[in-house]
This record gives C-alpha cells, sequence and structure tokens, in this order.
C-alpha cells in the first residue's frame, strides 16, 4: 500500500551522501593570552639602568641610595591580523646590591635627598657590579575591546653599574 502523502527520497536526490560526515571550517587563530605573552617576551620590556649616589664609590656604612627611572611601556602591534594594544608596568622592583644581598620594593627609588631604597655596606671592595630587575604586568587588548591583564608577570634584568666601596679611616689633626 501506498500514500500518497509521503515520497521516498534517496541520498542522490539531496546532492551529497548523508553517511559521510560534513567538516567543520578549521577556526581562525585567536589571539590568546599567551600568544601576547609571547610576543611581549619576545618584543622585550625595558631594561632599567640603575644610578647610585654617590656616584662611582661610596663608603662602608654610609646610606649608598639608589634609584631608577619609572619606565612607560606602550606599544601596538599586530597580531594574527589584529592590531594589539600593550601597556606594562613595574608592580616590583628587585635591587641586587653585588655583595650577596638584594632586596625588593615596589617603587622605583628616587635621588638624594630622599633615601626611598638605600643600601649599607659592611666591607669595602675595589668592585661591586649593582643591578635592578624590574617585574612587569602587562595588559592588552584587541582591535579596541576591553583591557585584559596577563596573569604572567615578566622580569627584565638591567645592566650591570660597578662601584668602588671604600672605608674611610679616621685622622686626628692638630688645632
Amino acid at each position: 500500500m501506498s500514500n500518497p502523502n509521503y515520497r521516498c527520497a534517496l541520498p542522490s536526490d539531496f546532492g551529497d551522501d548523508p553517511a559521510q560526515p560534513v567538516a567543520d571550517e578549521p577556526e581562525a587563530p585567536r589571539v590568546t593570552p599567551g600568544r601576547v605573552l609571547t610576543a611581549v617576551r619576545e618584543i622585550g620590556l625595558p631594561r632599567l639602568r640603575l644610578s647610585v649616589q654617590p656616584g662611582g664609590e661610596t663608603l662602608v656604612n654610609l646610606d649608598t641610595i639608589l634609584h631608577t627611572q619609572e619606565p612607560d611601556f606602550a606599544r601596538s602591534i599586530s597580531l594574527l591580523g589584529s592590531s594589539v594594544e600593550l601597556e606594562a608596568s613595574p608592580t616590583t622592583y628587585t635591587w641586587h646590591h653585588g655583595d650577596g644581598t638584594s632586596q625588593r620594593t615596589t617603587t622605583p627609588g628616587a635621588p638624594y635627598p630622599r633615601k626611598d631604597v638605600v643600601h649599607r655596606y659592611e666591607r669595602p671592595s675595589s668592585r661591586v657590579t649593582l643591578r635592578v630587575d624590574a617585574t612587569y604586568q602587562v595588559r592588552f587588548r584587541v582591535d579596541g575591546g576591553p583591557w585584559q591583564t596577563l596573569a604572567d608577570t615578566i622580569t627584565a634584568t638591567g645592566p650591570g653599574t660597578t662601584i668602588a666601596v671604600r672605608e674611610a679611616r679616621p685622622v686626628l689633626t692638630a688645632p
């Protein structure tokens, strides 16, 4: 018995074999935090130069003032066909004193008369090499969208600055 309201169709009537799975279109690569992190590492962040007061040499048991310039880092790059804006700011500064000690701060220090970051050397040395490493927090946005902060930080190792640490010797003089 046949029903005139129904018609049987064969797979060839639809043009494709329904038994064959349809492949999804490959997804276009997207800008991800991981890709941004890789790009920032390739670009590099500012390596901060350390300033020391007094310059060139200091004395044992004297406050030696350390400071650096707070960097501005803002850059636009093209990544996977998208415009990506980057901004990076230091969150911590690690001051390596060259005598085996270091300290961490959240400020870049300041020149004399402020003494935001100081170190006292305990022993004389003809040569110590100091440096400051900046740990940056990076944020980005893609094609003018909302800002996103990278979960990972990036540390830029600063170049060394060499000074001598002298020992003062008191000398009595006649009036």
